[in-house]
Formats: C-alpha cells, sequence, structure tokens
C-alpha cells in the first residue's frame, strides 16, 4: 500500500505533519551536545583537573609538577569534549540539509542495431529491380533471393517480403517508397487472381496469395479492395481442392497469419484455428505435452521445435483478434511450455534451433498423375524468438517458474539469428556447396526478430531487461 494510501482520509487527503527540521524533536540531542560542547567542556576540564590535582602524590615532583599534570590532562579531556560537540553538531547540519537529486546517467553509445537496419536499407534500395514489363506494366520489387547472378525480376515472394521489410524499417528517404511496391504486386496478380511462387506457375496458391494479401494490408489497402481476392483464397483453400496445403503446418499457420492481417473477420479463420489445434500430439519425451509435427494429419512427423513455433505464434495472434475458449488456450500454452523444456545446451547452438527444408507436393492443375513440389526452407530461430516473444509466453513462464529458462532460451535464439547476418542481409549455406544465397524471406524475418526484440528490452528509463 502505497503512503500516499496510508494518508487518505474518508473526505479527502488527511492531514501530514511537516518534516521534522533542525530545531525540531530529530535534533534535540545535537543540540544538548552543542551545549555541552559549548559550556560544559570548561567544566569538564576543570573537574578533571582539580580531581588530579587532589589525587596525585605530592612526591610526584612537587606543587608545580602537580599542576602541571592536572592542567594538561583537565585541557585534553575539555578539548576531546568539544570536537565531540563540533562532530555531533556537523552531522546533524547535514542530517537535515535536502538530498541532492541524482546525476542523470551517462549517455550510452548507440548499439549496432542501427547500423544494421541502415545497411539493410540501403541494400534493399540499391538491388532493387526495375522493369517494363510489356503486359503487366512497369515493376519494381526484388527477386526470390539479392544478388542473385542471372538477370532480376520482380516477383510476388520477394516483393512481398521486400514490402514487409521497408514497413519495418519506414521511410528515412524517397529513393523507394511502400507504393510502387504496392502496385507491382497487383500487376503480378494472375490471371484468374492470387498469386503464386515462380517455381509454381499459373496456378495461384493460398499460402502465397495470403502472404501478399497480408503485405498489401500492412501498406494501407482497403479490405474492400483485399475482399475479392480473400474470397478467392479461402474458397480454393479447402481439404478437397487442396488436401496437401490443408495438411501442412507451414501452409495452414502461413494462410491464417495473412488472413488475419487482411480480413480478420474472415469466416475461414475459426476453422483454419480449428484444424491447427486438433493437428497437435503429444510427445512422450516431454511431458506428454502438445506440440506440432510438419503435418496436422497422420502421419505428423516427429515433434517439430520449428512447427511448434509457427502453430504457437499463429494461435497467440489469433487470440488477439478473435479470442480464444479454454481448449484453444490450453493447446497454445502447452505448445510454449514445450519450447520452454528444450534440454539441449548452450541455447545459441542447440538442436531446437536447426533450420530446416521441407517439401509441400501438389498435384499438377494440368496433369494430377505429376506433382507440383515447393521447396520451403526455414529460419528456425527466428520463429522461436517470435514464439516467446509474446506477454503470452512470458506469462506461460512465469506461471510455471520458468522465467529464467525463458529468458535463457530467448537471448539463445536471439544470438543464433545475429550471428547469421551481415551488414543487415541474412544468407543461407547451401550445405554441400560454398554459394550462399541471400533469400529475402530470411532478411526479412531476421529484421524482424530483432526489431522485435529490441523493442522488447527497450528501457527508456535507463535501466536494463532482459
Amino acid at each position: 500500500m502505497s503512503r500516499q494510501r496510508l494518508n487518505q482520509g474518508p473526505l479527502g487527503p488527511a492531514r501530514t505533519d511537516p518534516p521534522p527540521g533542525p530545531d525540531d524533536g530529530a535534533s534535540r540531542p545535537g543540540r544538548f551536545v552543542g551545549w555541552l560542547g559549548g559550556l560544559g567542556c570548561v567544566a569538564a576540564g576543570y573537574g578533571v583537573f582539580q580531581f588530579l590535582f587532589q589525587v596525585l602524590p605530592g612526591s610526584l615532583g612537587g606543587e608545580a609538577a602537580k599542576y602541571l599534570v592536572a592542567a594538561v590532562s583537565g585541557f585534553g579531556t575539555a578539548l576531546a569534549a568539544w570536537l565531540a560537540a563540533a562532530l555531533v553538531r556537523a552531522r546533524a547540519v547535514e542530517a537535515a540539509r535536502p538530498a541532492l537529486p541524482p546525476a542523470p546517467p551517462a549517455p550510452r553509445a548507440p548499439g549496432p542495431l542501427p547500423q544494421v537496419l541502415a545497411s539493410a536499407h540501403d541494400a534493399l534500395v540499391d538491388q532493387v529491380a526495375v522493369v517494363d514489363d510489356p503486359d503487366r506494366g512497369r515493376l519494381t520489387g526484388w527477386s526470390h533471393s539479392l544478388g542473385e547472378s542471372t538477370p532480376s525480376r520482380p516477383t510476388s515472394v520477394g516483393t512481398a517480403y521486400g514490402l514487409h521489410i521497408m514497413l519495418d524499417l519506414g521511410v528515412p528517404d524517397g529513393r523507394l517508397g511502400p507504393g510502387e511496391l504496392v502496385d507491382t504486386l497487383w500487376r503480378l496478380r494472375l490471371p484468374g487472381g492470387g498469386w503464386s511462387a515462380r517455381s509454381q506457375g499459373a496456378e495461384a496458391r493460398p499460402e502465397v496469395t495470403a502472404l501478399v494479401l497480408g503485405a498489401l494490408a500492412r501498406a494501407g489497402v482497403p479490405g474492400e479492395r483485399l475482399a475479392a481476392e480473400v474470397d478467392r483464397c479461402t474458397a480454393a483453400f479447402t481439404r478437397e481442392r487442396d488436401h496437401a496445403g490443408r495438411e501442412s503446418t507451414h501452409v495452414v499457420t502461413t494462410v491464417l497469419r495473412g488472413l488475419l492481417r487482411a480480413a480478420p473477420r474472415a469466416p475461414a479463420l475459426p476453422d483454419l484455428r480449428e484444424a491447427l489445434v486438433d493437428g497437435a500430439i503429444s510427445d512422450a519425451g516431454r511431458d506428454h505435452l502438445r506440440c506440432w509435427g510438419y503435418r496436422l494429419h497422420p502421419p505428423y512427423g516427429p515433434p517439430s521445435p520449428l512447427h511448434t513455433a509457427q502453430a504457437v505464434v499463429a494461435l497467440e495472434r489469433a487470440a488477439r483478434v478473435l479470442g480464444e475458449s479454454a481448449a484453444v488456450r490450453a493447446a497454445r500454452e502447452d505448445g510454449v511450455r514445450w519450447l520452454l523444456s528444450c534440454p539441449d545446451a548452450p541455447h545459441h547452438a542447440c538442436l531446437d534451433l536447426e533450420n530446416l527444408r521441407e517439401e509441400v507436393r501438389r498435384p499438377r492443375p494440368d496433369d494430377p498423375s505429376r506433382h507440383e513440389v515447393l521447396n520451403v526452407r526455414h529460419f528456425t530461430a527466428t520463429w522461436i524468438v517470435r514464439a516467446l516473444l509474446s506477454p503470452a509466453a512470458l506469462e506461460v513462464a512465469r506461471q510455471d517458474g520458468l522465467e529464467e529458462t525463458w529468458r535463457e532460451l530467448l537471448d539463445g535464439a536471439v544470438a543464433a539469428v545475429w550471428e547469421r547476418q551481415q551488414d543487415g542481409i541474412w544468407s543461407w549455406d547451401r550445405g554441400d556447396s560454398t554459394e550462399l544465397r541471400h533469400p529475402m524471406w530470411m532478411t526479412y524475418q531476421g529484421l524482424s526478430a530483432l526489431r522485435a526484440y529490441a523493442v522488447w528490452t527497450c528501457r527508456p528509463d535507463g535501466t536494463t531487461t532482459a
């Protein structure tokens, strides 16, 4: 209870006495010793002189020696009493002075993140592709990766992630504006509506369409303009029309996140969330906590930190928009607890942070006997950061007494994200090849994770936090 509340009376603030000053009760011992030092020290010295003069034997050396010894002792006693009184007076005066305000903290040197963000912005501006397409008009954006050896041409996926990055970084100058990127994404729309990745051909795919719609919504495109594309996306994303997509944890969470941005009232959202919750599995290796594999239907695959983090992020965002039932909340919290139960250390290089590859195989629309294969790569550490960086995840950690574990896992994941970048651009090592590629999605996820962590740990009062 605060001091203000204790002083509150039934009709308003209760009467409070002024703080004791130098002449109040708190200074009475000082006044008494001060009087003793001003007057009593002489009496004390004289008393010592008289006592010694009477008790010293005459054999000491005569009357003169007795006078000398008694006088020196008396003078010393008086001087000691005066010095003690002066010290007490000085302490009383010092205690009565008002306390000086603390000195402001010295300004700290900026960290490396601002330079990384500025370097990333400059790299994207320098490598933006501008192409005059005879059918689609002027296209401004990026291909799948930065620094491709072949002449780059803007793609839906690369430009959508580039737009996300520019919105995260802001627009410090006029070299590149979001409006040009928005226009390009509309021009890249397929003839029948929707968007697809470069390797998917002319058939719109829900995960790419939801990604583009989410970027357009973030850039300020009104919902009325997006509504027709949202309807096409949700109508095509059913088990009958996209069986492979509806079984993929990656695809379902991607569509769910994109639609939560573009159409938060879409009727399909509760159904997608229910499918995600129903696809959770129990892991006997981690106290039978629920988690997610790469599939939402049998065979689910092994428990996956990546897909569990993706599910936690999607469910946490859905909870903010749609609310959540007790059953959905329990599944989401189980996913957080599963991530917190990582048995490996040190956490910046633990197995839970390993990057993954997966394939999404769909029958080709022109030849159902053959399959279209979408190769997906995952920057796992960024998903762990995003899953743990939420008030809901921290609340679970505090409830279970795992706040220190939460902090260690988060710091480890952030360190793993940081070490994969150079000048604000992230690289994917192709394994058996020395070639490094710089996918736009990886740079977006890396910048987004570091920016979210910086915002979380920012303390304007000068203190630090986890």
